[in-house]
């Protein structure tokens, strides 16, 4: 059988792909008009929140990326041929040259040669379609503006947990691994105030909602609440307050079970360096500020860490959190144990009380939160809700009638207070996170990261920002906390992690994305 000529193989495999291309695009041409008025027709007949110009544009968007995979589709069949043809031209070639075998000398190397440019062509055909891609919907999403203002540095070791006070003046307090809790300035960054009375790690701190009174929770198994009374420093000429380019010295991660269950700060033989500026940064420590030793009262009944803390609607209750899978409920004035909530299967992870109702949320390792309701005296009803995989790290209340929950499992979600059977939202992201916190006034969460980035959404799962991060700038550690200030002038959002520093941050939301 005689064998087809180099140029009567090409020039027939030109002929075929001419004739499949042109079939290609006439059949696109001819369904493109059928497949958009369908999606139109489905676009008018769901019930979305969306505005119908956003989910427009995302049908738009999701027919471009159809088209761009059919169109790399039918290029990859293309390819497969040219491979076929190539194939059988080298099995002609290598009978009629003295018999010789494809997987020796030059004909496996042309082989080889060839397959890898027809491989290469597949890598970049499809890399430029999927640039294009995501390059239309970068295009299309609006950006929080977000801007570092402050960094509040001094704690030597991780920060756990952060707030701000619902009183004048507002000032930022931060509750660390060195078994110390610390009040700052917002805006000049000084160490205001700084509580030694814990004998472990301090967890959380949350001030109370009318007075000048902080709640901190310890690994030593107890919450304290201190009273404190400060004096804000002068403001700093706008040249001193800008950010400084020096970091203290950060730890080495661990895990929060390692770091809690001892209530001990990071060995310093762990810590390692990232640089000599960074290294010296702790020789400066804090400005010398006053200290307070003993609390106004402690709350004692756990027998394990105190994990979180907060105060009930009213500030004459405090509810507790801790290890030994119950969360207890305290009476302010007498310091005495209420009620004692039990039911979690693991350790308790964070609790939080809702600003306007006698509700209480806590949060597990048993990958499961709880709705505790006090409003009825007589009746202190509790729900379960199981929406995540793995360990709920924080579940937290809004304005509204909703509840946000962030777990270990890399997802958000939002739910309805007046139907938890399912979330109404689901946010997926690449990390586990930490403990989020919800604005008030623009309903915007705020999510801290394992990997060390902060995101933004909005209460629809729609991504707003990520707060910018680079090797001078941001944290350089797992951050742990996020906390909303709705009358800081400075900074309205801060975070905190395990490079032993809180940050302040000033987010300027878009009217377009505040009106969504």
């Amino acid at each position: 059988m005689p064998v087809e000529s180099g140029s009567s193989a090409a020039a027939r495999q030109a002929k075929q792909k001419r004739k499949s291309h042109s079939l290609s695009i006439r059949r696109t041409n001819s369904t493109e008009q059928e497949r958009t008025g369908m999606q139109r027709d489905m676009l008018e007949g769901q019930d979305s929140k969306l505005p119908m110009s956003l989910r427009s544009n995302l049908l738009d968007l999701f027919g471009q990326i159809e088209r761009e995979f059919e169109n790399l589709y039918i290029e990859n069949l293309e390819l497969r041929r040219e491979i076929d043809t190539l194939n059988e031209r080298l099995a002609a070639e290598g009978q009629t040259i003295d018999g010789g075998d494809l997987s020796k000398g030059p004909l496996k190397a042309k082989a080889s040669h060839s397959t890898s440019q027809l491989s290469q062509k597949l890598k970049t055909t499809y890399k430029a379609s999927t640039s294009k891609i995501v390059s239309s919907f970068k295009a299309t999403t609006s950006r929080a503006v977000c801007q570092l203002v402050k960094e509040y540095v001094g704690h030597r070791d991780g920060i756990w947990d952060l707030s701000v006070t619902r009183t004048q003046p507002i000032i930022l307090g931060t509750a660390s691994a060195d078994h110390n809790a610390m009040l700052w300035s917002i805006e000049t960054g000084k160490c205001l105030l700084k509580y030694v009375g814990h004998a472990g790690s301090v967890n959380s701190i949350k001030f109370h909602p009318t007075e000048q009174m902080a709640l901190t929770a310890s690994g030593d198994q107890t919450a304290h609440i201190w009273r404190f009374m400060v004096q804000l420093p002068a403001p700093q000429p706008v040249a001193d307050i800008t950010v400084s380019a020096r970091t203290p010295r950060p730890p080495t991660h661990c895990t929060l079970p390692a770091c809690f269950a001892h209530g001990t700060e990071l060995n310093e033989d762990d810590v390692d360096f990232s640089d000599k500026d960074e290294a010296d940064a702790d020789a400066e420590g804090p400005n010398e500020c006053p200290s307070i030793r003993v609390p106004s009262s402690t709350l004692k009944s756990h027998q394990g860490v105190v994990i979180a803390a907060d105060w009930l609607v009213g500030g004459k209750q405090a509810v507790t959190a801790s290890w030994d899978r119950a969360a207890n409920l305290y009476d302010v004035e007498t310091s005495e144990l209420v009620h004692s909530l039990t039911g979690h299967d693991q350790e308790l992870t964070h609790c939080c009380t809702h600003p306007t109702q006698r509700l209480v949320v806590t949060s597990s390792r048993d990958t499961t939160f709880r709705l505790w309701d006090f409003r009825d005296p007589s009746i202190h009803s509790v729900n379960v809700f199981q929406g995540h995989t793995d360990t709920v790290t924080s579940a937290v209340f809004t304005v509204g009638d909703n509840v946000v929950s962030g777990s270990d499992d890399r997802t958000v979600k939002v739910w309805d207070l007046k139907n938890m059977r399912s979330p109404i939202a689901t946010i997926r992201t690449d990390s586990a996170v930490n403990r989020i916190s919800v604005s008030v006034s623009q309903r915007i969460i705020a999510l801290p990261h394992d990997n060390r980035q902060v995101r933004l959404f909005d209460m629809s799962g729609v991504r707003l920002a990520r707060l910018p991060r680079s090797n001078r700038q941001g944290h350089r550690r797992m951050v742990c906390c996020s906390a909303w200030s709705e009358d800081s002038p400075t900074c309205n959002l801060f975070t905190c992690g395990f490079d032993r520093q809180a940050i302040g941050w000033n987010i300027n939301i878009p009217a377009l994305l505040q009106e969504k």
